[in-house]
């Protein structure tokens, strides 16, 4: 069973959001990294880029697959997480506390458009 934060928000690509004022922190799920299996690459956008909502922003690669990284919101891309570009399993290991990149929004209401933690539970059926 995947582990799922609470005060979260999903989006159905499997990405889950962290608000933090006008900040939105982003990674993707424990359901996400499972199906995966091994990550050995995060590719991520550079600071500075615009990043819109639906729109992919980067990928994860792991040894079965590749997938490409949705953005749940829009906005500017304030941060990367460049510990992953040395370390990509940290996906693995705690998929909630690999935050991928923190993005400054420029919709809020975006946020309205995903779901929460139970939802999220049931649309992966867990």
């Amino acid at each position: 069973m995947s582990k799922i934060a609470e005060g979260l928000k999903y989006s159905e690509s499997h990405e889950w959001v962290k608000v933090e004022g006008n900040i939105a922190v982003i990674g993707v799920s424990d359901f996400a990294q499972k199906e995966m299996g091994d990550i050995t690459y995060v590719d991520m956008p550079e600071v500075d880029d615009a990043v819109k909502a639906g729109e992919e922003f980067g990928a994860l690669e792991s040894v079965k697959a590749s997938s490409d990284l949705i953005s749940p919101v829009s906005g500017t891309v304030v941060e990367v997480n460049g510990e992953l570009e040395d370390a990509p399993e940290k996906v693995n290991e705690d998929a909630f506390a690999s935050w991928i990149i923190k993005v400054e929004m420029s919709d809020a209401s975006e946020l309205d458009a995903l779901m929460d933690a139970a939802a999220y539970k049931a649309f992966i059926g867990e």
